[in-house]
């Protein structure tokens, strides 16, 4: 891999079996040569992320955002093709690497455990998590007893103060209040200005905007595009809005063009 990237992806593809029902599943446990119906997540993505930019990831739900970041995170494995990463990659969800029968403090441990910290370090970075997470009382409780608001407001604190080289965020920043939504952003720019990967994977394109150096369109598993914020937030807005008004068929069969929206649309 280039010294200059931190993240080289070469024609990955991810196939997920689908199984109707429990015979069918049970038949793919016994049977080596049954072949179940399977669903192509991915198809060919080749991706060159540079060290200290910033790519936003934009797309429908059920496109292939989060199972590549899951790839490019470890999370999940290719069905074929390669990743390649160059330092620490931490990935930013609300519930990634948290445990619901924990309280916040045993999941911010936990977590911590899983990456490999000592307790030296745990106890050090403890006060500043619970500290940015800022939900109260609430940090002795139970996740299970969490709001989606809270649960975001733990995860992002522990996933920042890691202090990952690669930050992966995937859809983190849609869950809470805007003051809150306002101090992530506070730490992603702080990220920013020192150099780190980052990938933003979000529906919040007002935020990639600002934030992106490039953003990358991804939609049924494949890369229609990775252009300035400029080039392709407006051409994907306007595609959503009249994909929504499509039937279910005309969607089944419909692909869209990037060059074509942006005639259409800048």
């Amino acid at each position: 891999m280039d010294k200059n990237l931190a993240i080289e992806c070469k024609e990955i593809y991810k196939k997920y079996p689908m199984y109707h029902g429990d015979y069918d599943r049970l038949k793919g446990m016994l049977l080596p040569r049954y072949k179940p119906e399977e669903f192509l997540a991915l198809e060919g993505i080749n991706l060159q992320v540079k060290k200290g930019e910033i790519l936003g990831m934009i797309g429908l739900n059920g496109s292939g955002k989060s199972t590549l970041s899951s790839i490019i995170t470890g999370i999940t494995y290719p069905s074929s093709g390669s990743v390649e990463t160059d330092g620490e990659v931490n990935m930013l969800s609300a519930n990634a690497g948290m445990d619901n029968y924990l309280s916040g403090i045993e999941n911010i441990r936990y977590k911590c455990i899983l990456l490999g910290f000592s307790n030296e370090q745990i106890e050090e970075i403890m006060p500043d998590i619970i500290k940015f997470a800022d939900i109260g009382r609430h940090i002795d409780q139970p996740l299970r007893t969490y709001s989606s608001g809270m649960r975001s407001r733990l995860g992002f604190a522990i996933s920042v103060h890691i202090n990952p080289d690669i930050l992966i965020i995937d859809e983190a920043l849609s869950v809470g209040d805007n003051s809150f939504a306002d101090k992530c952003m506070d730490k992603m720019n702080e990220f920013k200005n020192n150099g780190k990967t980052i990938i933003f994977v979000s529906h919040a394109v007002t935020q990639m905007d600002d934030f992106c150096d490039k953003v990358m369109w991804i939609h049924r598993g494949k890369i229609l595009g990775i252009e300035y914020p400029a080039d392709i937030i407006m051409p994907y807005c306007g595609f959503a809005r009249e994909f929504n008004a499509m039937t279910i068929d005309e969607r089944n069969s419909y692909t869209p063009v990037l060059k074509e929206y942006q005639e259409k649309y800048l």
